[in-house]
């Protein structure tokens, strides 16, 4: 089919080739050429009807990862906002609270654990620091 949309006409097939294309194809039966061409065009619809649906449901994992993340950063009106393509207008506080933490012996819990072990302790720890910060009604800001 490809070769018949060739733009040099030269190089398209005659349409005894073309016939004889569709016979090997068919394998020797006797078939109507629309009939081929409907089964062909059948397959090729079903083809990017998979892949669309295949795209689409990639295409919203990432968004619901895209809007998790939002929400992670970001207060829940601004995230919100944000996502209906909204304006965020800066706001004022009068008051603030700054967190500084460190885990005592951390040096010494490095040395003797296994990277994992690390990497699951931090998790934890920062897994319950958000739980905890989610219990009250406050925004979380990490320096980059």
């Amino acid at each position: 089919m490809k070769q018949c949309w060739v733009e040099a006409p030269e190089r398209r097939p005659t349409f005894e080739e073309v016939f004889h294309k569709f016979k090997t194809i068919n394998k020797g039966k006797k078939t109507n050429i629309i009939d081929s061409m409907l089964r062909m065009l059948e397959q090729y619809s079903s083809n990017l009807e998979d892949l669309i649906r295949e795209r689409t449901e990639e295409l919203e994992i990432e968004k619901q990862k895209t809007e998790k993340l939002l929400s992670q950063m970001l207060p829940p009106s601004v995230a919100e906002a944000l996502k209906t393509g909204g304006t965020v207008e800066p706001e004022y506080f009068d008051q603030v609270t700054i967190y500084f933490s460190d885990i005592v012996g951390f040096t010494t819990i490095s040395a003797l654990s296994e990277p994992i072990e690390v990497v699951d302790l931090l998790n934890d720890l920062y897994t319950l620091f958000d739980a905890v910060i989610g219990n009250h009604d406050v925004y979380k800001w990490k320096k980059k």
